[in-house]
C-alpha cells in the first residue's frame, strides 16, 4: 500500500464544510482501492490570522514542503470587514503567497456542462451537445502582462500609463509541452490561443507552440487570434477541447467559460509548478455569508480531488471512479439550492446530503 501525502488548506468561509466532503471522498476512494491518503491540515487566509497573526504562517508552509499535493479550499472575509486586521489583504498574501512559495506556473481550469444540467447554462440549449460538453484551459501563470514592469508618469500634464509584457521561450515552451503530453495521452485537440497579428510575445508563444508540436506528431492543434476564440466561445463552444494560452487571456478566457456551467460550485481547477507539483482549488471564492449554512454546493472541491489523483498521483480509475459518482449523483436528482430548479425528480439536497451522494455512487 503506496502512502500518499496531502496538505488540506481549508480556509475561510464554505472551505472547511467543502473541504470535509472532499475528503470524505477521498477516504471512500483510499478504502475501495486499498490506498493510504494520510492528510495533515493546516491554517491559511483569515482563518490562521488569530493564531499566528499571518495569513500564511511557517507551520503552513512546513506541511506543504511534506506533501506531495495539496487540497486547498477558499480564503477570504465579510465585505464589510476587509479592513480589519484578520481580512486585510488576507485573500492576497495566502493565494499570491502560495503561489510563490510553491512556484506555481501553469493552471488547470476545466469548465464543463453535464448533459442533466443543460438548462442551467448561459448558452443555448442547440449550442450543447446532448452529451454535455467540456473546455480544459491551460493557463501560463508567471509572466505575462500581469508581471512586466507597471508605471504611471506624469507627461507634462498628460499621464501616461505603461505595462509591460515579457514572456521567455523557456516559458512558453514549458506550459506548451505540458499541454501537448496532456493532449497525446487523451485524444484532445489543442487550440493555441494569441495576438501574433499584433503581439511580439504572441509572435514567440506561436513560433515555440509550432517547435513542440513536431514532438506530438499525433496531437491535433490550431492558432486561435483571441478576439476570435472568444467569439467561437460562445457561438461554437463545441469546437474546442483544450485551450493553451497565455497570462492575461487564460485568465479572461477561463472566465467566460466557467459560465457555461451554470454554478462555480461545479467548477475544480489545479495549478503546477514547474516540477509538477500541484495544487487543487475551487474556482469560486470563500463566501461567507453561506458559511455554516450546509448549503452550499461541494462539488467544485470534490471534482479537485480527483483532479489531484489523475495529475500527481497518476491514479487514473480513482479519479474517473469519483468522477462517474458525481455524474450519477446529478443524474439521479440531487440539487444543492444553486442547482435546484423544482424540475421533476430534482431533490433539493445540503452540502454534507450533496457529499454523501457521492460518496455512496463511488
Amino acid at each position: 500500500m503506496k502512502n500518499y501525502k496531502i496538505a488540506c488548506l481549508p480556509g475561510d468561509g464554505i472551505g472547511p464544510e467543502v473541504c470535509d466532503e472532499a475528503l470524505k471522498v477521498l477516504e471512500v476512494v483510499g478504502k475501495k482501492f486499498n490506498h493510504n491518503f494520510e492528510v495533515r491540515t493546516a491554517l491559511i487566509g483569515g482563518a490562521a490570522w488569530p493564531t499566528h497573526g499571518n495569513h500564511f504562517p511557517e507551520e503552513t508552509k512546513a506541511i506543504c514542503d511534506w506533501s506531495d499535493a495539496i487540497l486547498y479550499g477558499s480564503v477570504g472575509g465579510p465585505v464589510d470587514q476587509q479592513f480589519e486586521p484578520q481580512w486585510k489583504d488576507a485573500e492576497k498574501n495566502a493565494v499570491l503567497g502560495v503561489r510563490k512559495f510553491l512556484n506555481l506556473k501553469i493552471n488547470l481550469r476545466p469548465a464543463r456542462i453535464w448533459p442533466d444540467l443543460k438548462h442551467l447554462s448561459v448558452l443555448k440549449p442547440e449550442k450543447i451537445p446532448e452529451k454535455g460538453l467540456e473546455i480544459l484551459t491551460f493557463r501560463e501563470l508567471s509572466e505575462g502582462l500581469y508581471f512586466g514592469e507597471h508605471k504611471t508618469i506624469d507627461n507634462d500634464g498628460d499621464r501616461l500609463a505603461t505595462d509591460i509584457c515579457e514572456y521567455h521561450e523557456s516559458t512558453i515552451r514549458h506550459i506548451a509541452k505540458f499541454c501537448f503530453e496532456a493532449a497525446k495521452k487523451s485524444g484532445k485537440k489543442i487550440a493555441s490561443v494569441d495576438k501574433a497579428n499584433v503581439l511580439d510575445s504572441s509572435r514567440l508563444w506561436r513560433t515555440v507552440v509550432d517547435e513542440v508540436a513536431k514532438d506530438f506528431p499525433t496531437v491535433e492543434y490550431e492558432h486561435w487570434l483571441v478576439d476570435n476564440c472568444a467569439m467561437q466561445l460562445v457561438k461554437n463552444p463545441d469546437w474546442f477541447e483544450y485551450i493553451l494560452t497565455e497570462n492575461l487571456f487564460g485568465d479572461i478566457l477561463s472566465d467566460l467559460t466557467s459560465t457555461f456551467s451554470g454554478s462555480l460550485g461545479l467548477l475544480a481547477s489545479a495549478s503546477f509548478s514547474e516540477a509538477g507539483f500541484g495544487l487543487y482549488e475551487p474556482s469560486g471564492g470563500s463566501a461567507p455569508k453561506h458559511a455554516g449554512k450546509d448549503r452550499i454546493n461541494p462539488i467544485a472541491q470534490i471534482l479537485c480531488v480527483p483532479m489531484m489523483l489523475r495529475h500527481s498521483f497518476g491514479l487514473e480509475t480513482e479519479a474517473a471512479s469519483i468522477e462517474s459518482a458525481v455524474n450519477q449523483a446529478i443524474a439521479d436528482g440531487f440539487r444543492t439550492y444553486d442547482l435546484f430548479t423544482e424540475r421533476e425528480g430534482e431533490k433539493k439536497v445540503s452540502t454534507r446530503e450533496m457529499g454523501q451522494a457521492i460518496c455512496d455512487r463511488i
